[in-house]
């Protein structure tokens, strides 16, 4: 299945793009997909799951609505299927 995966903040930087386009086996859920980031980009690796779950403070959205509102890293995807990737952002005053 291919997804839209859109990276922000120091993620696009270690994707090298806001926009990637990638292809997965049919059935992979969102943790296996996250997974398969963390191994193939360098900036990701141990950022994006942490003790088997969703690491603190990274927002992942599923065509616009938050993993942890669905199934979490559970969370099935299909062909077409927008996956939006964001690291903890900090700052303000």
């Amino acid at each position: 299945m291919e997804l839209e995966l859109r990276f922000f903040a120091t993620f696009r930087e270690a994707a090298g793009g806001k926009i990637v386009e990638k292809t997965f086996a049919d059935g992979s859920s969102v943790g296996d997909v996250l997974r398969d980031l963390e191994r193939e980009y360098d900036g990701m690796d141990g950022r994006l799951i942490v003790d088997g779950g969703l690491a603190p403070q990274i927002n992942v959205l599923k065509n616009g609505r938050e993993v942890l509102h669905l199934d979490g890293l559970d969370t099935d995807l299909e062909d077409g299927d927008r996956l939006s990737v964001f690291p903890p952002v900090a700052g303000g005053a």
